[in-house]
């Protein structure tokens, strides 16, 4: 017997923005040849959120000509991720997501746009950013939001939000699992509320990342593994 449907409520669907319930979150991810890092393999994955079983994926192998220079990751990225979307959209396929997880950060950018807010933006998408690592920005520190953590007594879905010397929400902080010591990094990237977002990420936790990244993650690994690159 399948369990209850996971959904949002009417005011969370209007906070993503999407007028319906939500049934297909993607994930996207780039990962690079250990023989060349210029060659790299991008994939889209589509998870169904009722299961989280995958119901879609491409993937794309391309050599990438731009270096990478921290806090302008979208400039490499970018492009081979927003091909893959748009190969989807194109053949009309009934599993484009409704929403996108991105490997990296929104909002929580030394500039405020991270490389979920590009593809939110030009793909025309919801997305959500999530970072393994923290940007030091407005006074935001590893060490503090670690302290914070750690006297929530490790309660697994705790999440903190991270309020910079400004005052201003970056996004939180969330152990996903339980006894996990390192945190994730929640922003918002395109139209979504940090709320929002929060809870559709708890949806979709079976480990320490949400599934949608997840499993970018380990597909795009096997097939340079299988394919030798």
């Amino acid at each position: 017997m399948s369990g209850p449907r996971r959904s949002l409520s009417m005011e969370e669907e209007e906070e993503v923005e999407l007028g319906e319930v939500l049934e297909y979150v993607g994930g996207v991810d780039i990962s690079f040849s250990k023989k060349d890092s210029s060659v790299a393999c991008g994939i889209l994955v589509v998870l169904d959120l009722h299961s989280l079983e995958v119901v879609y994926e491409d993937f794309s192998v391309v050599t990438l000509h731009v270096p990478y220079v921290p806090g302008f990751l979208a400039f490499r990225e970018a492009p081979v991720l927003l091909q893959l979307l748009e190969k989807m959209k194109n053949c009309a396929n009934p599993f484009y997501p409704q929403l996108l997880m991105v490997d990296g950060n929104g909002v929580l950018h030394p500039r405020g746009f991270g490389l979920a807010c590009h593809l939110g933006v030009v793909a025309n998408i919801p997305t959500i950013g999530v970072g393994k690592n923290l940007h030091h920005v407005d006074g935001l520190t590893l060490s503090g939001v670690k302290e914070l953590l750690k006297a929530r007594k490790n309660s697994c879905g705790d999440f903190i939000n991270l309020i910079g010397d400004s005052g201003h929400v970056w996004g939180v902080a969330i152990r996903s699992t339980e006894n996990l010591l390192k945190p994730i990094f929640i922003s918002i990237g395109h139209r979504i509320s940090l709320e929002a977002a929060i809870k559709i990420v708890k949806m979709t936790c079976k480990y320490r990342v949400p599934e949608p990244i997840r499993q970018a993650d380990i597909r795009s690994r096997d097939y340079l593994r299988k394919h030798e690159l």
